[in-house]
This record gives C-alpha cells, structure tokens and sequence, in this order.
C-alpha cells in the first residue's frame, strides 16, 4: 500500500491555513503586522500624491492666473460700464425731478402758460449774470418775457434767436425789481450786484424789518407778474441819520444749479419808459 502524496494535501492546507489567518485577522491578532506593512505603502502614496498635485500644479498654474487675469479684466470693464449707466440713471432721475416740479408749479398757477426750456449754457463774463436756453422765437419767447422755476424769479428773456433766448438773472447788476415785503407789504426795490449778492433798496427807516421775511415781485414797473417769490431776508443795514434801510436777501433759486426754466409766455411786459418826464437841462 502506497503512502499519500504530499500533492493531495496541499489544498486542504491552504485552506486551513488561509482560514487560521482571517481568524487570526478578525480577533485582531494580526493588526500589528497589517499595520507594519501596510504603513509603508501609505506613506509611499502619499509622497507620490503630493509631487504630483505640486507638479500639477506648477503646469496649470500659470494658465489659471492668465484666466483669473482674463476674468479680472472682463470684471473690471463690466463694473465700470455699470457704475457709467449709474450715473446716467441718476442724471436722469435728477433731470426728471426737476421736471416733475416745474410741472407742479405749472399746475398751480393755470392762468399762466409756459415754455419750458433747458439750460445749455452761461454767460463766461464774471461781470454779468446770464444764462442761454434751448428755446427761442419759433417757440412763441419774446424779449422781456419772465422766467421762473418751481422755487422762484429767474430774471427775464434779454436776447432772442430762432431756437435759443439769453436769460438776463435777477442777480445781474443790470436787474432791478419791484418787490415787496410779505410781512409789512412794504413796496421797494431789488438790486442785483456784480458779485450776484441781491439787496433791497430804498426800505424807509420806520419798515420794521426781521430776518427770515419773504420777499415777493409786486408787479409794479410793468416787468414781472406779482406774486413771485424772490427769496428771504438774511440781513438788514440801517444807519441813524438815513432816509432809508437795506437789507441783503438770499433768493430762493439756486442759480449754481440751474437746468430747467419756465417762460411765461402769456405776460406782457409793459414799456414805461415813454412815461417817465425827462429832466431839462
């Protein structure tokens, strides 16, 4: 009788020994060892893992700065397009306020008609107080014409072109207006001044004036309608021994920022000239 083969045997072998090492393996014998082993390998991964994100990095980095680069520049065009469309909204919206409020004025006084015109330009002379809007004769302005705003007295139409008119303000040198306290319903006049300040004139000494009284057109002198507002009192001038009293007034129109005006069109100034005596030699 022959003795067994060690071939025959071989596989009940494995299979125990492969059977004693997953025993081994789940009672946690065998965790030290597959620690040890296993500890090199990641440690090798890991190395591998870090130059290759570095060299990758090194060979897309600079194709990322020129995107971000690309990026920034589109970004940047972007918002200074916006921050330009901005400032032509609220061009517009200041533009259209300024509309809104000469319409308001409008509405309120019906008996009156206007046109209304856009400031395009100011006299360069820092001697006179002129302003030229975009209106003229082909739109039915005429010399003397009044102008106002929503706020108050402009001055009156001076000069007139088929499609412009050149403004004479109430704050040139050349201007006088018949005025009159709203508080005492004192009648005097309005001086303009060479450096735009506005004064009253010839005030008798007995008017008691204060500060803060308004001062409205009187329609005296045939020039302007009554009822205007020009502005208030800020200061008064009375000296002992004088006849009269002066007083400095702060106009309710802002003529640093003046863009649209109102021409009443339906007012007729009236010459008075012819009726003033001439004085004989």
């Amino acid at each position: 009788m022959k003795l067994s083969t060690p071939g025959k045997w071989r596989p009940l072998i494995v299979t125990l020994f492969v059977a004693g090492i997953v025993f081994l393996a789940l009672a946690g014998y065998l965790a030290p060892i597959i620690r040890m082993t296993l500890n090199p390998i990641v440690d090798l991964q890991s190395w591998i893992s870090t130059r290759y994100t570095a060299l990758y990095d090194f060979v897309t980095v600079p194709r990322d700065v020129a995107s971000l680069r690309q990026q920034n520049a589109v970004l940047t065009n972007e918002n200074s397009r916006l921050q330009t469309q901005i400032i032509q909204l609220q061009q517009q919206l200041r533009e259209a306020e300024v509309l809104y409020a000469l319409l308001d004025f409008a509405r309120s006084r019906p008996e009156n008609e206007y046109v209304a015109s856009a400031v395009i330009g100011r006299d360069p002379s820092p001697f006179l107080s002129y302003v030229i809007i975009d209106h003229g004769s082909d739109d039915g302005i005429r010399h003397g014409m009044p102008v106002v705003t929503q706020q108050g007295l402009v001055g009156r139409v001076d000069a007139v072109t088929a499609s412009a008119s050149r403004l004479q303000l109430i704050t040139d040198p050349g201007s006088t207006v018949n005025v009159r306290l709203q508080s005492t319903q004192t009648e005097t006049l309005l001086q303009g001044s060479i450096t735009g300040d506005l004064t009253l004139e010839m005030i008798p000494q007995e008017t008691k004036l204060n500060t803060g009284d308004l001062v409205l057109t009187s329609g005296l002198g045939g020039s302007y309608p009554s009822d205007v507002i020009i502005g208030q009192v800020i200061s008064i001038q009375r000296r002992e021994g004088e006849l009269f009293q002066t007083a400095s007034i702060q106009p309710a129109v802002d003529f640093a920022q003046l863009q649209a005006v109102l021409v009443i069109t339906n007012f007729k100034p009236v010459d008075i000239e012819p009726l003033t005596p001439e004085l004989s030699p």
